[in-house]
């Protein structure tokens, strides 16, 4: 290999970003430690562990791996993780008591939802900054989610048995569609036609059609179902259930739950590796994180983090 060719690969890859050059990181906000928990996908070994905040629950990550987000709820922020340093770098306000975040497809907006104000928190990355604030009808929301196309964000209202919509563009509610008692994760299908909904105290799974804010589906899960995470090829859905210590899977194109996976106590938030080949499940009694293999639908591992672990964020 010649000089230049040696020089220019080395240039390629200090461009890139920092989840490019390895195995993606999965991030778990431990709500009882006041820590991150940083496990190496590739080794499935906790390879850092940052303190942030006094209890951190929902987590994204940046686009380019750097920095990330995590709700603070004692503290009523924000807290911007460097990554790269792996340790906090400021908060940003929210309003009293935050739970889950989610970011835009484009890596510019982060949402927040805002329990005890009833709205969810827009803030700029490009800036850090508090954007704008949208009221929504439900109330204790939980969940605030992009659709893929980052036409509309779903809120799930513990208290409502409803979700809210908010149309991005229109920074406005614009729907609330009825769901079970308690609704908690959200997920979308990556074509951003379809979102799901985990209702807790109802054991079930809502299939929403965005365009009509209907439900078309109404699938029975396990005891306490509550995180949602969507596969990336967009035909399986995967629905934690708290009150089982398991994972089911459903069929998107039957809508009905084909397996269902044991791990470990009170199962809550998930995320899959990009790939889509692990699923990665906070275990909040257990201490642990679940990696669950999806090829063949079994857990592969169980990973000790802090205490309570409430959520799994992978870039």
């Amino acid at each position: 290999m010649s000089k230049s060719t040696v020089l220019a690969s080395l240039a390629l890859a200090l461009s890139l970003p920092v989840a490019a050059l390895a195995a993606p990181f999965a991030y778990v906000p431990n709500e009882g430690s006041g820590t991150l928990s940083v496990i190496d996908t590739a080794s499935d070994q906790v390879v850092a562990t940052i303190p942030v905040g006094k209890k951190p629950r929902g987590t994204v990550v940046s686009l380019d791996g750097r920095t990330a987000y995590v709700s603070d709820q004692p503290n009523n922020q924000l807290v911007m993780v460097d990554l790269v340093a792996r340790k906090a770098a400021g908060g940003i306000p929210l309003g009293e008591s935050p739970e889950g975040v989610g970011i835009s497809a484009d890596g510019v907006w982060v949402a927040a939802a805002v329990e005890e104000s009833n709205d969810v928190v827009f803030v700029d990355t490009r800036t850090h900054r508090k954007a704008f604030v949208v009221q929504v009808r439900g109330k204790n929301p939980e969940h605030a989610e992009f659709s893929p196309d980052g036409k509309y964000v779903l809120v799930s209202a513990e208290e409502g048995g409803a979700v809210d919509v908010i149309d991005f563009a229109k920074r406005a509610e614009v729907a609330q569609i009825p769901v079970g008692a308690r609704p908690r994760g959200i997920g979308f299908s990556p074509d951003s036609r379809r979102a799901y909904v985990a209702a807790e105290n109802a054991n079930e799974v809502y299939v929403i059609d965005m365009a009509t804010f209907k439900v078309l589906a109404q699938v029975p899960a396990r005891l306490r179902s509550n995180g949602i995470a969507v596969h990336p090829d967009g035909t399986r859905v995967y629905v934690s259930n708290g009150g089982d210590a398991s994972v089911s899977v459903l069929d998107v194109a039957t809508n009905t739950i084909t397996t269902t996976i044991p791990v470990g106590q009170r199962p809550w938030n998930m995320a899959l590796t990009p790939d889509g080949k692990k699923l990665y499940v906070a275990c909040g009694r257990s201490a642990a994180v679940s990696v669950i293999d999806t090829e063949h639908n079994v857990k592969i591992a169980d990973i000790a983090v802090g205490k309570l672990p409430w959520g799994v964020a992978i870039r």
